[in-house]
């Protein structure tokens, strides 16, 4: 699976995973390369490695150590231009997007931009070859600490309940995982069958259909974001709709793209979407190795509906669907195959699955409590995987603190105006969270 993505870099579509942490402090980099050393590099050899081709054409990569390793090479230490906003922040991320990784070197490095604010902004480029994005998001969360006096945050800091996608890959786990349990009876046995059948199906015949978010991909990237929504808000319309916070933070994306098509002159359909989801068991500590254990589900978002009800009730029926399913384990031994088949037919493969889906959503719990990187409390968290075949659109939606931040990452030459995603998604949770009554003040008695 690494093979994968070390393979698809291109031009148009690098597999780089973008992440961002914001701090309220400015950053000390001796402090910042002092927990580098300690807590990533000592812990993961890939971050000192770099891919080497095999001997032999049948042979797969391997990871070789860096004689000429220097920590100087991936850390880069610079000052925003001002004014330190997060437009200046947006064009510095946004102009680094479509810039490759050296390959004699390993594929990673760490920009520290003093000036965000009153803060700073740790922006960090990491290759897919080297892990998944939720493996790379709990080793970033390695390096930052539950108190300023330097606590290390536990690796289970990622929680797992149900606003995340580690809820597909742990729901998938428990169901499959225990096969006696789960072919108890021929009528499971059926089922499962059934149930493979019609993924298989729908993964060969999905289509991607035209919109203003469908296009062919060029170099040149745009990464946005808006403000924080409180979480509170989105979880008390959750429980009176009877849905998940999950389901109302992606049925408010299907409605950002409603309103985006219907602003650009089209009648609006339903967007397909790729999800990661991750595959390890949630107690389970990272491996030294790191590497990709996660599987992409194919998610139709029903932005070809009019309403937020609409659109809310049926995000969460499909999310169920997908929930009770074997696509994710379906798709993770597809993927494993396609590794193994050589880069020429690799890329073709993985073109003609990309190509059924706009982009890539990723939705990641994050910590539920403020925690510190080298000191200085962490403002906020975003992170984008990457798009492969003709994909356009990346949606990264991260909790962190009781709060949810969300952000896209586009290519310029089919979306030209990713802030309208960003005001149409503000709107469309302003209009979920409508669907939940306000509590009545509480007064005292006279």
């Amino acid at each position: 699976m690494d093979t994968i993505w070390l393979n698809m870099d291109r031009e148009d579509n690098l597999m780089v995973i973008e992440s961002l942490m914001t701090t309220a402090g400015r950053l000390d980099p001796d402090r910042l390369a002092a927990a580098l050393e300690e807590r990533v590099l000592s812990r993961y050899p890939v971050f000192r490695q770099r891919p080497v081709d095999a001997p032999l054409p049948w042979r797969l990569p391997r990871w070789e150590d860096d004689p000429a390793f220097d920590l100087s090479h991936h850390v880069q230490v610079g000052e925003l231009p001002e004014p330190g906003d997060d437009r200046a922040l947006q064009a510095y991320v946004s102009g680094q997007l479509g810039r490759p990784l050296r390959r004699d070197r390993p594929l990673w490095e760490i920009h520290l931009l003093q000036g965000y604010g009153g803060g700073s902004a740790l922006y960090s480029r990491l290759h897919h070859s080297m892990a998944d994005g939720i493996a790379l998001t709990k080793v970033l969360l390695s390096l930052t600490d539950v108190s300023p006096d330097g606590t290390l945050v536990p690796d289970d800091s990622l929680e797992s309940h149900q606003h995340g996608w580690l809820e597909v890959g742990g729901h998938v786990v428990g169901r499959l995982a225990t096969p006696r349990r789960a072919l108890s009876t021929a009528r499971h046995t059926l089922d499962l069958t059934l149930s493979s059948t019609g993924v298989a199906a729908k993964l060969l015949l999905a289509t991607n259909p035209p919109s203003p978010v469908n296009g062919t991909p060029r170099p040149a990237k745009r990464a946005v974001w808006g403000d924080p929504v409180p979480l509170a808000a989105i979880k008390q319309t959750a429980h009176h709709t009877g849905t998940t916070v999950n389901d109302v933070v992606v049925a408010a994306l299907a409605g950002a793209l409603t309103t985006y098509q219907v602003e650009h002159g089209t009648e609006p359909v339903d967007v397909p979407t790729m999800v990661p989801v991750n595959l390890r068991p949630d107690d389970e500590p990272l491996p030294a190795e790191l590497g990709n254990r996660f599987a992409l589900v194919l998610l139709t978002l029903p932005s070809g509906l009019r309403t937020p009800f609409a659109r809310l009730a049926e995000t969460s029926r499909r999310m169920t669907a997908i929930k009770e399913s074997p696509e994710a384990w379906l798709t993770f031994g597809i993927i494993r195959g396609i590794g193994r088949t050589g880069p020429m037919l690799e890329r073709y493969l993985v073109d003609f699955f990309a190509n059924k889906a706009t982009g890539v959503t990723t939705n990641v719990p994050g910590p539920s409590s403020p925690c510190y990187l080298a000191g200085q409390r962490v403002v906020a968290m975003l992170g984008w995987a990457p798009e492969s075949g003709r994909q356009t659109l990346g949606t990264c939606i991260f909790s962190y603190d009781g709060r949810l931040h969300v952000g896209f990452k586009v290519d310029t030459a089919t979306i030209a105006d990713p802030e309208g995603l960003v005001r149409a998604f503000d709107a469309e949770i302003e209009a979920l969270c409508r669907l939940a009554p306000i509590p009545e003040p509480v007064t005292a008695r006279e």
